[in-house]
């Protein structure tokens, strides 16, 4: 294998961990209403064992998996551009048409397949991403902080006012002005019985009544959505570039590099994260504790254990993987869009009312069976599918799509 193929397996391979770690983290907005996502007892009460599964999440997936996803993106995105560029193609054009068709699939994800999309924000974010694409690594890298600081602080204000309406601090005509959007809180975030039952009921209906749902009441969502949290996905992205660009997702440092960086970002990150956690659970998760912990202030060590993470992915990569873990890891990552839609695809179908009916019967912590054996099929699947053909399926669509003509897809046995 030459230095490239094997730079690039390396960033397909932590590329397939990503997309499979997005599910534990999506799971359980797969499965409960979203209110459960961010709050354990949205429901009622749970047993300590989902409570743990929670505490675990909330300190070791939740959001980490989302950036790790995110800073991915942005490195792949580098390495189309590059690529596009160095076979002569108009590297913009390449680019802002993957882009423009990343959009539509985005929306068609939310509208007619699963709420919790994140490749229209993610198209939204890669319009700006390409004009940062001849940054050094230093540039990125304060350009990133600059988008994270804006992003943090856009959220952190809004806890701010909750927490001040919360304790009765605000003046009478501003807390009166804030009512409605405390109450919309209290229904996104907080144990609310009445917000959590018409969720269930909205999600155990029909395939037709739970996209009418979503066209009639969410239709600007996404767009919203985009707005929201643009400042940090294009932090996270930016990161991504830098950490590409200095060699750490293509394998190329050394090991007691990976390791000094995996324990780094775990020391920095993770003891706040336990101590966030706690300040939820003290306050019997209310929905200002929760909106703040999962929302704002965890964020700044989300990123910092997002990065542990990928070093230490990158450390296991390099020095523990077999090369047969590895090449179905690397297989997974570069099916990451189809592996992702068809996540979608299988889950809804497992929790909705057009399908098994089972959304909202299940514990968190049962939930990870499903995540084991959707991990277990990207693994199976991918790299047979590869071995025949170029592309997967809906990442030839896609680029059949924007290059404006079919694409070659079935692999050619050599001559014998």
């Amino acid at each position: 294998m030459n230095m490239a193929s094997a730079r690039y397996e390396s960033l397909d391979a932590i590329r397939g961990v990503a997309v499979m770690g997005i599910l534990a983290m999506n799971i359980v907005a797969f499965a409960l209403p979203f209110s459960a996502y961010t709050n354990p007892i949205a429901g009622g009460p749970i047993g300590n064992v989902d409570l743990a599964t929670w505490f675990f999440n909330f300190v070791f997936i939740d959001s980490k998996m989302r950036g790790l996803f995110s800073m991915l993106f942005g490195a792949s995105t580098l390495l189309v551009i590059e690529s596009a560029a160095a076979s002569g193609r108009s590297a913009a054009r390449a680019h802002y048409s993957r882009m423009l068709w990343l959009a539509i699939f985005g929306l068609v994800h939310f509208y007619f397949i699963w709420f919790g999309d994140i490749l229209f924000l993610y198209a939204v974010c890669g319009l700006l991403l390409f004009a940062f694409r001849n940054l050094s690594v230093k540039a990125l890298v304060i350009w990133a902080t600059a988008f994270l600081i804006v992003g943090i602080g856009f959220l952190s204000s809004g806890w701010l006012m909750f927490a001040l309406a919360e304790a009765g601090k605000l003046p009478g005509e501003t807390a009166a002005q804030m009512q409605h959007d405390f109450a919309q809180l209290n229904a996104d975030m907080g144990p609310n019985a009445a917000s959590y039952a018409k969720e269930m009921a909205i999600h155990l209906g029909s395939y037709g009544s739970i996209v009418a749902d979503k066209l009639a009441n969410r239709f600007s969502e996404p767009f919203v959505s985009a707005l929201m949290f643009l400042w940090e996905t294009m932090g996270l992205m930016l990161i991504g570039m830098a950490l590409f660009k200095s060699r750490m997702l293509t394998g190329e440092w050394d090991a007691a590099r990976y390791r000094k960086w995996a324990l780094a970002g775990f020391l920095i990150g993770i003891p706040p994260l336990v101590g966030l956690a706690w300040y939820q659970y003290a306050s019997g998760f209310s929905a200002v504790s929760t909106f703040g912990a999962s929302l704002s202030l965890s964020a700044p060590f989300d990123i910092a254990a997002t990065i542990g993470w990928a070093a230490l992915i990158m450390l296991l990569i390099q020095t523990t993987a077999r090369d047969r873990v590895r090449m179905r890891l690397a297989a997974t990552g570069r099916m990451a869009f189809t592996n992702y839609l068809v996540t979608s695809i299988v889950m809804t179908t497992i929790f909705y009312g057009y399908g098994l009916g089972l959304y909202g019967s299940i514990g968190r912590t049962a939930l990870y069976l499903f995540c084991f054996g959707m991990w277990a099929a990207m693994l199976f699947w991918s790299k047979p599918w590869l071995d025949r053909f170029h592309y997967g399926p809906l990442e030839w669509i896609w680029r059949s799509l924007s290059r404006w003509r079919l694409q070659p897809m079935r692999k050619v046995a050599p001559a014998q």
